[in-house]
């Protein structure tokens, strides 16, 4: 992402020697689109699957691997001190049984002795080397300190081998290990409620080259799905054709996402999710009408001449789908983008939004050619149903969401 959705930490990832080392390039990208500052410690045996440039390019900071180099700074421990998180992606079974042991013999075994930060494996090795009674020694060992174990998966692993062993997916991995942190610092105020999130801006064809838009990015949606899954929320997020600056070149780590691209596949897709959670928040900014018919070809402008007339057909509004049809407990928060100047004007076309959706919160902010979308920032005031303003935020879309999510918690 090109902006943090969560507080920035510093985080080190720890790469061991197996062929799993390639996954864990996505692991480092993953903490990096979350907005964190990634430290990557790599053994010598791990620079032999995947070369030093690409950590320091995925990281965007310099590799340590040296245990002598830095004395003056005491590196060695410096690093584990300053840790808020440290993830070993993957963890052998060679350095399993020395994090067991306390051996620090390497760089990496001193940042995890130095470090009161928590601790995260990610195990990966071939099926016999896990189930082994020394393999599994270790992990109990490391799992009564208090050590977070992430996986392994049963899957294909190297050559012809299949079965437990194979090394979580990245996003899985990134998934947990943030949960850890928020475990520590208290912030999992959203633990075990379900939430579905929809970003982003849906696109109404007229033909197959040209579409009727809007200028949405999906950031703050983004940013809210990000928040609550480090709060601890099972976040499904529906995806209306994010802008690419958002999301990197890949989906957001720890989310299920289920892209859309029209507002009748969003309308399906949120009506289909909508029964199984606690929480729905409709960021997405939704085409209000579509056009009658579709050409199957590309229109011809000398098929028109000088004008050519679209006749538009209204989508069916789907938050108040959402609300009327939602079960007992269910909180819906809805958005308004206004362009009203007036704050005045902005309140009371919001109130009445909140009235006529029926939704528990509405997001009211103001959108323009330079505000609200496509910006690293947004200004939000929050209506409940009854019209109260419950709270404003400003600041980076990330800062905001989880302005928006304290009124769940």
């Amino acid at each position: 992402m090109t902006e943090s959705a969560v507080a920035r930490r510093r985080i080190v990832v720890g790469v061991t020697g197996g062929i799993a080392a390639y996954k864990a390039v996505g692991v480092v990208r993953g903490f990096v689109l979350a907005g964190h500052d990634v430290q990557v410690v790599a053994t010598d045996a791990a620079l032999r699957f995947v070369g030093r440039p690409t950590w320091e390019a995925i990281s965007r900071n310099p590799v340590e691997t040296e245990l002598y180099e830095g004395v003056a700074e005491v590196r060695h421990v410096a690093i584990g001190q300053s840790a808020d998180l440290v993830v070993v992606a993957p963890a052998t079974a060679n350095e399993l049984a020395k994090l067991a042991a306390g051996i620090a013999d390497d760089l990496l075994g001193t940042t995890v002795l130095a470090s009161t930060a928590p601790l995260v494996l990610a195990p990966a090795m071939h099926t016999e080397m896990w189930r082994n009674a020394a393999t599994q020694a270790n992990v109990a060992v490391l799992r009564a300190r208090g050590v977070h174990i992430v996986g392994p998966e049963s899957g294909p692993l190297t050559g012809q081998d299949s079965g437990p062993g194979r090394m979580s997916e990245p996003d899985e991995i990134v998934r947990a290990a943030l949960a850890a942190l928020a475990d520590r610092d208290g912030t999992a105020d959203l633990r075990g409620r379900r939430v579905l999130v929809t970003a982003g801006g849906t696109r109404e064809p007229l033909d197959p080259v040209r579409f009727i838009g809007n200028r949405s990015s999906g950031r703050q949606g983004v940013a809210l799905a990000l928040a609550a899954a480090r709060r601890g929320a099972e976040v499904t997020l529906v995806a209306a054709n994010l802008d690419t600056g958002v999301t990197g070149s890949g989906p957001p780590a720890g989310l299920r996402v289920v892209s859309v691209g029209t507002a009748a596949e969003l309308r399906e897709a949120a009506l289909r999710e909508a029964g199984a959670v606690e929480v729905i928040v409709m960021a997405a900014a939704v085409a209000d009408y579509r056009p009658e018919g579709v050409s199957e070809s590309k229109i011809k402008k000398d098929d028109h001449g000088d004008r050519l007339e679209l006749h538009l057909v209204r989508n069916p509004d789907i938050l108040s789908e959402l609300t009327a049809a939602r079960r007992p407990g269910q909180t819906i928060i809805g958005f308004a983008a206004e362009t009203e100047p007036g704050r005045d004007r902005q309140l009371e076309l919001g109130r009445a939004k909140a009235e006529r959706k029926g939704v528990d919160y509405l997001v009211l902010n103001r959108v323009g050619w330079t505000e609200g979308f496509s910006t690293p920032t947004n200004s939000v005031t929050v209506l409940d149903r009854a019209g109260a303003i419950v709270a404003e935020a400003e600041g980076a879309k990330g800062t905001v969401a989880d302005r928006i999510l304290d009124l769940l918690a």
